[in-house]
């Protein structure tokens, strides 16, 4: 397997949550409702997480936001489930897996995306 992109974001999650009181609908364009259910400082860490895959992918011009979901599986372990417009991409690239790790702490939420062939 080849490394064919990494991407990294940091977030403050007190601005991030902010602007989402501030501008409710940004919670409905960036999350899937599964996603919009999780307390501030998780939206902060999977909205990195998402602008860090976007970064990995080449930030390419007509992702959609709901195309990119983080979820965890039952050890805790967060994981992307690609569709649609990102999953075309990542296709594109030749993506075979893609690693994501979140963090928050200290007011920050941070991500970093590692995309393999």
């Amino acid at each position: 397997m080849a490394v064919v992109g990494v991407g990294i974001d940091v977030c403050e999650i007190d601005r991030f949550a902010e602007s989402c009181r501030r501008t409710p609908a940004l919670v409905t364009k960036l999350f899937t409702p599964a996603e919009r259910a999780l307390p501030p400082r998780s939206l902060a860490a999977r909205f990195a997480a998402k602008e860090a895959l976007a970064k990995a992918l080449g930030a390419p011009a007509g992702m959609s936001w709901h195309d990119a979901e983080v979820v965890c599986e039952d050890s805790g372990r967060p994981r992307f489930e690609l569709r649609g417009s990102v999953l075309a991409v990542a296709e594109q690239l030749g993506v075979a897996s893609v690693h994501v790790s979140l963090t928050h702490d200290g007011g920050i939420a941070s991500a970093v995306v590692v995309l393999e062939s």
